[in-house]
C-alpha cells in the first residue's frame, strides 16, 4: 500500500549523490558502521532518508548531493580503471588531477586499451549511459596484426560468439594496411569485457593497440593522453536532459526573415 512506502531515498544512494562513495561503496561504509543518521550509527542500508536527516561520514556532515556533472578523459595505456588495484597498478583515479571532485567511470578500457572514457559524479548518469537499452554507439580505432581482407569481418558484422558468449553485431570498417598492420573502425553498442580483442582473436587477429574515438555523442577529439575536459551544461541538457537545479532552458530565440524586396537599412553614422 502507497501509505506504508517509506518517503525518501536510500541512504546508499543518497551517499552516492553526495560523492562518498558509490553505491556499493557506501554499503560498504554503512556495514563498518562509518554513517549516522540523527546521531545514530547505522549498520544496513535498508533504510530511506530525506532532506530532514542529518547525515554524518567519519563524524562530518554530509553535505548536498553535487550538482550531476560528466567528463571527459582521455586515458592513457597502462592504467586500470578501478579505485583500488589489487596487484598495486596504477589507477585512473589516482592519476586525476588533484582539482577532482570524487568520480566513478562509465564502464571501464582495460589496462592495456586508451581512449575516451567518460567520468561522473553522479550514479544515475553512469547508469543511464552504461544500460544497453539506450544502445549509446561506442567508436574504436583498432590496429591489428595481418594483412586482413573485407570479408575478414563479415562474422563480426553478423554477430559472433567467444567463450561461449554472444557478442552483437559490430560495425567494421578496414581503414588501411600499414605494413604488417591494419587499421580498422570498430563501432558496437554493448560494453562487455575485452569484447573486440576477444572478437577479433576468434577470426585470427590480434590487437595490438586500440583506442576509444567516441562514446554516443561525446568524442574525444583532440584530447591529449591524460587531459581531463568537463562537459558543458548546455551539453548535458541537450544530449540527456539534465540540467542543475533551479536553471532554466534558454528560449528558442525565433529566425529573422527579411521581407522580399525590402529596401535595405540605412547606415547611421
Amino acid at each position: 500500500m502507497t501509505e506504508n512506502t517509506p518517503q525518501g531515498d536510500r541512504i546508499a544512494k543518497v551517499l552516492a549523490r553526495a560523492g562518498i562513495a558509490s553505491r556499493r561503496g557506501a554499503e560498504a561504509l554503512i556495514e563498518a558502521g562509518r554513517i549516522t543518521v540523527n546521531g545514530k550509527t547505522i549498520t544496513s542500508p535498508a533504510l530511506n532518508v530525506t532532506a530532514k536527516d542529518k547525515i554524518t561520514f567519519d563524524g562530518k556532515l554530509v553535505g548536498a548531493p553535487d550538482e550531476p556533472r560528466l567528463w571527459l578523459y582521455h586515458k592513457p595505456t597502462g592504467l586500470v580503471t578501478t579505485e583500488r588495484d589489487e596487484k598495486g597498478r596504477a589507477t585512473v583515479f589516482a592519476a586525476l588531477p588533484d582539482t577532482m571532485p570524487r568520480v566513478v567511470s562509465v564502464g571501464r578500457l582495460d589496462i592495456n586499451s586508451e581512449g575516451l572514457l567518460l567520468l561522473t559524479n553522479d550514479g544515475g548518469i553512469k547508469r543511464r549511459l552504461e544500460l544497453p537499452s539506450t544502445g549509446w554507439l561506442r567508436k574504436y580505432r583498432v590496429r591489428v596484426n595481418g594483412a586482413p581482407e573485407d570479408a575478414t569481418f563479415e562474422p563480426l558484422r553478423k554477430g559472433i560468439t567467444a567463450d561461449g558468449e554472444r557478442f552483437q553485431p559490430m560495425d567494421v570498417t578496414l581503414d588501411r594496411q600499414q605494413g604488417a598492420n591494419a587499421w580498422l573502425t570498430v563501432g558496437l553498442r554493448e560494453g562487455k569485457n575485452r569484447e573486440i580483442r576477444r572478437a577479433m582473436g576468434e577470426i585470427g587477429l590480434k590487437v595490438n593497440r586500440l583506442i576509444r574515438v567516441s562514446y554516443g555523442p561525446f568524442r574525444l577529439n583532440d584530447l591529449k593522453p591524460g587531459e581531463v575536459e568537463e562537459v558543458k551544461v548546455r551539453v548535458l541538457r541537450d544530449q540527456l536532459g539534465i540540467a542543475p537545479e533551479g536553471s532554466k532552458p534558454r528560449p528558442k530565440k525565433r529566425p529573422t526573415q527579411r521581407r522580399r524586396n525590402a529596401p535595405p537599412a540605412k547606415s547611421k553614422r
